[in-house]
């Protein structure tokens, strides 16, 4: 009795470890050109900058704030404001649309053209934030002042902009909307402003012909690498091959450009919208039709890929147990059509094997003009006091217009605590903490409110409306905040 049952294990164990291959091999045919020929493995520490580099702060998107905040009454204040220019799609920020923040190191600082004011500040941080009008800006963190001239990037821009990790001045915009009848993404000297390369979305070698950008690429400091994903369904492995000079004041790269397609059974969609998760030779992305996969980057081949669900946006997290990286991940409802099921899920990262799956039941707007719900917003990995729990923002959940924030046990997926939303949100949720350990969430919604929430138990604390829909995700430095708005604005919080 005992042996059939070890035996049987041993089976499903067998299954289980092989799941992963299987899938690839079986839904999955990829393709490279250019393909890389050195294995690549990220560091455990995404960079050493004090600030936020990227969409969600690392390679494991799970840092959307850096410091310590210092809340007493939990009321975010205004504490400055600036009105962008407008493109046909507005001014502002959209989804997701987060800023960089960085505490510059002072070799760096005095090679770049950033007003003399702000060259000789004590304890100077700059914000970076890319705009649905096309433009660039770079702004004082504590007054909102420019810091130098925006850059034009002639298209509308969606997605979050990321700073080299090694803190060098090299600066990844995507564009979001062809206006000017060309898309593709950018790097920028951070020197003179100038850009430095420029890659067109509309690639004959892509199955799709969408050439957006919306996904915030990730540098690789220890092999000058950068990757990212595009609409038009490729992932892309740049090697920068970069020179910088602090002395000169100069910065060069001779970039080589490999690029990886794929087809996988039953998804037309390919479009990588969401920003490609790393943990340390395993790449993991979805994509709009509702596909999860991992790409061995040492070996450049496929690890495994999961069936399509429904389009998937929202960024995939990551959080290792015992070196196991795994992975939480969400859908909208989309191909589904006007309602459905948001699928919240954990994934072994090794394997592809799902650990624990929940559903929601969401809305959807379609037509011309679709606005989906379901998750759009990433996921909070939570820290210190809540460090057993992950919180979705789910949209169109309960009513139309309405949402609810979810925190889920991380081993069981089961809820420990909900928050009902009057409006849904787009906005990523962002975890902050006290120097006792006491997290907090901050999440703004398309009402325009901005809800600091209690991360152990979901009740709001306190709240600030600004008047316009945020879809933009925030950024967190010790007690500032920075969002934009669809109303046209970029806005700095204090949160007190």
């Amino acid at each position: 009795m005992r042996k059939g049952l070890k035996a049987f294990i041993l089976v499903l164990a067998i299954v289980f470890i092989s799941q992963g291959i299987v899938h690839a091999s079986s839904l999955l045919s990829h393709q490279w050109r250019n393909k890389p020929s050195l294995p690549q493995m990220f560091p455990e520490v995404y960079t050493n900058v004090e600030g936020i580099l990227t969409f969600r702060g690392s390679n494991e998107r799970d840092a959307p704030s850096y410091g310590l905040v210092h809340m007493v009454r939990h009321q975010p204040k205004i504490a400055w404001e600036k009105r962008t220019k407008s493109s046909s799609w507005g001014g502002g920020a959209g989804w997701t649309g987060q800023p960089a923040i960085v505490k510059w190191a002072p070799e760096v600082l005095k090679t770049m053209n950033v007003n003399n004011k702000f060259l000789s500040k004590p304890d100077f941080k700059e914000v970076i934030y890319a705009s649905l009008d096309g433009y660039v800006y770079f702004m004082d963190l504590e007054t909102g002042e420019e810091t130098r001239s925006p850059i034009k990037v002639g298209n509308p821009v969606k997605g979050s902009v990321s700073v080299d990790a090694r803190g060098y001045p090299l600066l990844y915009v995507g564009e979001g909307i062809p206006e000017n009848g060309t898309i593709g993404f950018n790097l920028y000297s951070l020197i003179d402003q100038k850009r430095l390369l420029r890659v067109n979305g509309k690639d004959p070698f892509a199955y799709r012909s969408w050439g957006a950008f919306d996904s915030s690429a990730i540098f690789n400091r220890m092999d000058d690498t950068l990757l990212v994903g595009g609409e038009n369904g490729l992932f892309y492995h740049v090697k920068l091959n970069t020179k910088f000079d602090p002395e000169r004041k100069t910065i060069s790269i001779k970039p080589v450009i490999g690029k990886y397609r794929y087809k996988i059974k039953d998804n037309a969609y390919q479009g990588i919208e969401n920003s490609v998760a790393v943990y340390r030779d395993l790449a993991f992305f979805a994509d709009n039709g509702g596909s999860v996969q991992a790409l061995n980057l040492t070996t450049f081949d496929t690890q495994w890929a999961l069936s399509p669900l429904d389009d998937t946006d929202a960024s995939i997290v990551i959080e290792a147990e015992e070196g196991v990286p795994y992975l939480y991940t969400g859908t909208e409802v989309d191909k589904q059509g006007s309602k459905g099921d948001a699928i919240i899920r954990k994934i072994n990262g090794l394997t592809g094997q799902v650990v624990w799956q929940s559903s929601y039941p969401c809305f959807s707007l379609l037509g011309d003009h679709p606005v989906n719900g379901g998750v759009l917003a990433t996921p909070v990995i939570g820290k210190r006091d809540i460090a057993g729990l992950v919180i979705f923002t789910i949209a169109r959940y309960g009513t139309f217009s309405g949402g609810v924030m979810a925190a889920l046990d991380k081993k069981t997926g089961k809820e420990v605590w909900r928050l009902p939303m009057n409006n849904y949100a787009w906005s990523s949720p962002v975890d902050v903490y006290n120097e006792t350990g006491k997290s907090y969430l901050i999440q703004a919604d398309f009402a325009g409110r901005i809800s600091v929430i209690s991360g152990k138990d979901g009740r709001k604390l306190g709240s600030l409306n600004i008047g316009s829909n945020i879809e933009a995700s925030p950024a967190v430095y010790d007690d500032y905040m920075v969002v934009a708005s669809r109303g046209g604005k970029i806005y700095g919080i204090k949160l007190e």
